[in-house]
């Protein structure tokens, strides 16, 4: 188990233009090529717009992008003409496939906070497509079967457990709340990236929200 802390993110994103950005994995000008990927996860962003600000039209090719709400709404319009908004549970996958272009706004209110991952597919190209879940369920896991992988989403109360998956790779990222994850405890932001799982349980002390990626080998 390799735990990796909120404050060891790369800070990006433009504060001026109201764009916070933290990034688990190497990405932009913060390259480290011991740290490019896991499993099929390549990138797992924390993005935190303000009201009116978001992100350009800006292309994507041969990437599987899975979103997750915190707070907020989300708007999402692509060049393959869809424009959707996302809420607190709903799951969105873009899967960019041979090129995509999107934008990414927070047209509400109230600030918005979202987890953005990014996949690498099992075989690129290929047609872009495109799809959103609303009010995914607990015990619903959702599956990325281009990249092999499929998403875990628990919302526990304190005390409360769940087991993690048994698989090649299990990449565990906390939302919110607090968990303990064997000996380690992980706060918001935190993430743990295990290998070889068996046998292992979350226990929320908190209540929690969490994100579990069950990824094959």
């Amino acid at each position: 188990m390799d735990v990796r802390r909120a404050g060891e993110r790369y800070p990006g994103g433009d504060a001026e233009s109201g764009i916070e950005s933290w990034h688990a994995f190497s990405f932009g000008p913060h390259y480290d090529p011991d740290n490019l990927r896991f499993g099929a996860l390549i990138a797992c962003n924390e993005e935190r717009l303000a009201p009116g600000a978001g992100f350009g039209e800006h292309p994507h090719s041969h990437t599987e992008i899975v979103t997750w709400v915190v707070e907020g709404e989300l708007t999402h319009r692509d060049s393959t003409g869809h424009e959707t908004r996302v809420r607190p549970g709903d799951v969105q996958r873009l899967s960019s496939a041979a090129g995509v272009r999107h934008v990414e706004r927070n047209d509400g209110s109230s600030p918005l906070t979202f987890v953005q991952m990014w996949l690498a597919p099992r075989d690129p190209g290929g047609e872009p497509s495109y799809e959103i879940i609303p009010g995914v369920a607990d015990a619903t896991p959702y599956a990325v079967p281009e990249a092999g992988a499929m998403l875990h989403v628990r919302r526990l109360g304190a005390g409360e457990r769940t087991a993690v998956p048994a698989a090649a790779y299990v990449y565990v990222h906390v939302v919110r709340g607090a968990v303990r994850l064997g000996e380690e405890r992980l706060g918001a932001g935190d993430s743990a990236r295990i290998t070889g799982a068996e046998g292992l349980a979350a226990v929320a002390v908190t209540s929690a929200e969490v994100l579990l990626w069950e990824m094959a080998a």
